[in-house]
C-alpha cells in the first residue's frame, strides 16, 4: 500500500486517472451486489473506496472522483434502461458534484477533528470517525435524491424513502471499505506462535462443527437463523486477537458473503421483500463494523499504552540503574576521600606531636653541644697545664661530633619528607662500598669483619638515595655499637624482578626486648652509652615506607641485632 501510494504521488495526473478508474471499479461491485433494482444495493463501495483514497492521497484527486462517479451514474441509468438525455445528463453531473462534495466535507471534518493519519489509533478518534462519516453521507444522498427528484425521476412521495435507501448504503460502504483500505498503511507484519497457531487451529474446529450443525436436519434451520449472532463472537474475537487489517478482512468477507448469499435466497437475511432484506443486512453491516472497528482500536491504544509503559519502565529502570551507578561511585569517592582526610588527619597529627617534639629536642640538642663547647672554651681560658688543655680539646671535639651528627640527622630527616621517590638502578656493590668509605673515618682503631652476600642479577629499581640512607644509619649503628674483640657487620641481599630482600646483622650490643617496640620513634634512645640524636632508624623506618617497604628487627642483648628489610622493584611500577 505505502509503495503504491508513493508511485501515485510523484504525478497528480496519474493519481487523478487512478483514482477514476478504481472509484468506476468499486461503482461496478456496487452493481454486482445489487439486487434486481442497480438503486438497492446493501452498499455502495465507492464512497468508503473514495473516501480512503483522498485519505491517502489528498484533496487534490477530487476530479477523478467526479470523472468516476459521472461514469458509474451514467453506467446506472444505462442499467435502469433509462434514454440517455439531457436529464439524465443533469442528474449525473448533480449526483457526481454530491459524491465529490461529501468526500470532500469528510476529508476536511477528518483533518479537523482527527489529529493522526491512521484515525483508528485511538478509541475517541473512532467514534468521530463514525460521527463525521454519519454527517458526509448527508451531503451524497441529498444531492443524489433532489437531482432524480428534479428530473421527476422521482416523486415528492418517494422523496423521503429514496433519501434514506440512498444515505444508508453510503454509510455502510464507509464504514466497511474505507477502515479496510486505511489499515494497510500500517506496518503489517506476519508473526507466528505457538498461541496463536493453537487459536488458528481452534478456529477451524469450530468451523468446522459449524458447518456439520449446518447440514443437520433438525438444528440446521435454526443455526442458519441464528447466523448473525454467531458470526459476532469469531469477528470480535478477531478484532481483539489480531490487527486491524485481519479484523476488517474478516468483516469485509463475512459482509460480502452475507450479500451474496442473501441475493441468491440463502440465509438469515432472506425476507418477504428486498427493502426489508437490504436493510438488515445494512443494520448487519454497520453493527459488526462499528463494533470491531471500535474494538480494535480499543486493543491498539491499550497496546501502545503497554508498550509506552513498558518503554518508560525501561528508561526508568535504566535510568535507576544508572543513578544508582552514579551513587555508588559517588559514595565509593566520598568514602575514599573521608579516608583519605582520616589518614590525612591521622597524618597531621603525628606531624603534629612529631613537630613538638622536633623543636623540644632540637632547641635540647643543639644547645646542649653549644652550651658545653662554651664551657670547656672558658676552662681552657684559665688553664695552663697542657694534659689538661688536650682533654678539654678532646671533649670539645665529641661535643662538636654530637653536634654534626645530630645536624646530619635532622638533613636526612627533611629530604626524605619532601623529596620525590626516584627510580635509580641500584648498583649494589658499588653503594655499600661508598657507604663504608664513609664510615671508616668513625671506626678509629675498630676493626670490622665486613660479609657482604649479594645473591641475584635482576634489574632492580628504587631510590638510590634513600637507600644509601638505610645504609648508612644501619651500618653506623653496628659499627657504633659493636662489641667484643671481633666486631662483624654481615649483609646478605637476595634480589629478583620483584623485590630485594636485605638483611644487615651484626654482633654488637643489641637492644633489649623493652626497647625494640619504640627505637623507630623519633628521638627515641635505647641507650645513652654512645653518641646519637635518636633519629636515625626513625629515618630509617620512614624512608622504608616511602618506597614502599617494610622492615623488622631482632635482636637479644650482648648477641647483637638483625635488620630485615623488603623493597619493591620499583621498575614497572606507575
Amino acid at each position: 500500500m505505502n509503495k503504491i501510494r508513493h508511485f501515485l504521488i510523484k504525478s497528480h495526473d496519474i493519481r487523478i486517472i487512478f483514482t477514476a478508474v478504481i472509484y468506476f471499479s468499486s461503482a461496478y461491485l456496487g452493481l454486482i451486489l445489487a439486487f434486481q433494482d442497480p438503486f438497492t444495493s446493501p452498499v455502495w463501495p465507492p464512497v468508503g473506496v473514495g473516501f480512503a483514497l483522498m485519505m491517502l492521497l489528498g484533496p487534490r484527486v477530487w476530479p477523478g472522483i467526479t470523472i468516476g462517479s459521472l461514469l458509474a451514474y451514467m453506467l446506472v441509468f444505462w442499467l435502469k434502461h433509462v434514454e440517455i438525455s439531457l436529464a439524465t445528463i443533469q442528474a449525473s453531473i448533480i449526483i457526481a458534484v454530491g459524491n465529490t462534495s461529501e468526500l470532500l466535507v469528510g476529508y476536511f471534518l477528518s483533518k479537523l477533528f482527527i489529529k493522526n493519519e491512521d484515525p483508528f489509533r485511538k478509541t475517541n478518534e473512532t467514534f468521530m470517525f463514525l460521527l463525521i462519516a454519519l454527517v458526509m453521507c448527508l451531503i451524497g444522498s441529498s444531492f443524489g435524491t433532489y437531482s432524480l427528484y428534479l428530473n421527476e425521476m422521482v416523486t415528492r412521495e418517494e422523496f423521503l424513502q429514496t433519501w434514506f435507501y440512498w444515505w444508508i448504503p453510503n454509510v455502510a460502504s464507509v464504514l466497511l471499505f474505507t477502515p479496510f483500505i486505511l489499515a494497510w498503511q500500517r506496518r503489517f507484519r506476519i508473526r507466528t506462535s505457538k498461541a496463536k497457531i493453537l487459536e488458528f487451529i481452534f478456529f477451524l474446529l469450530c468451523l468446522s462443527i459449524f458447518i456439520a450443525i449446518l447440514h443437520n436436519q433438525q438444528l440446521g434451520p435454526t443455526i442458519e437463523k441464528s447466523l448473525p449472532f454467531l458470526v459476532i463472537p469469531f469477528l470480535l474475537w478477531l478484532s481483539f486477537r489480531f490487527n486491524l487489517q485481519t479484523s476488517m478482512a474478516g468483516i469485509l468477507i463475512a459482509a460480502l458473503s452475507a450479500i451474496f448469499f442473501t441475493i441468491n435466497g440463502i440465509g438469515p437475511f432472506v425476507l418477504e421483500t428486498n427493502e426489508n432484506s437490504i436493510l438488515i443486512l445494512q443494520i448487519f453491516i454497520g453493527v459488526i463494523s462499528i463494533s470491531s472497528i471500535v474494538l480494535s482500536s480499543t486493543v491498539f491504544e491499550r497496546w501502545v499504552a503497554q508498550e509506552t509503559i513498558k518503554s518508560f519502565n525501561e528508561t526508568l529502570e535504566s535510568k535507576i540503574e544508572e543513578r544508582t551507578k552514579e551513587l555508588n561511585a559517588e559514595i565509593i569517592f566520598r568514602k575514599n576521600a573521608e579516608d583519605k582526610i582520616k589518614i590525612a588527619n591521622e597524618q597531621l597529627q603525628k606531624t603534629n606531636i612529631e613537630l613538638d617534639n622536633f623543636v623540644y629536642k632540637v632547641s635540647h640538642d643543639l644547645r646542649a653541644p653549644i652550651a658545653s663547647v662554651l664551657g670547656l672554651v672558658n676552662l681552657a681560658k684559665k688553664e695552663n697545664k697542657l694534659d689538661v688543655l688536650r682533654e678539654y680539646f678532646n671533649m670539645i671535639g665529641k661535643s662538636a661530633e654530637q653536634q654534626d651528627v645530630f645536624i646530619k640527622d635532622i638533613l636526612d630527616l627533611s629530604r626524605n619528607s619532601r623529596l620525590v621517590v626516584n627510580k635509580d638502578k641500584i648498583q649494589w656493590e658499588e653503594l655499600l662500598s661508598d657507604t663504608f668509605d664513609n664510615l671508616k673515618y668513625s671506626v678509629k682503631d675498630k676493626r670490622i669483619e665486613k660479609i657482604i652476600n649479594i645473591h641475584g642479577r635482576s634489574s632492580f629499581y628504587s631510590d638510590q638515595r634513600r637507600i644509601k640512607v638505610i645504609f648508612n644509619n644501619l651500618i653506623s649503628n653496628s659499627i657504633r655499637y659493636a662489641n667484643g674483640k671481633d666486631p662483624k657487620v654481615e649483609i646478605d641481599i637476595n634480589v629478583n624482578k620483584t623485590a630485594a630482600d636485605i638483611m644487615i646483622s651484626d654482633n654488637g650490643i643489641g637492644i633489649e626486648k623493652p626497647h625494640q617496640k619504640k627505637v623507630f620513634e623519633m628521638f627515641y634512645r635505647a641507650t645513652d652509652s654512645n653518641v646519637g640524636s635518636g633519629l636515625g632508624l626513625y629515618i630509617v623506618k620512614e624512608s622504608v615506607e616511602r618506597l614502599n617497604g617494610h622492615i623488622e628487627l631482632t635482636s637479644e642483648k650482648g648477641q647483637g641485632t638483625v635488620f630485615n628489610i623488603s623493597l619493591p622493584n620499583l621498575k614497572n611500577q606507575n
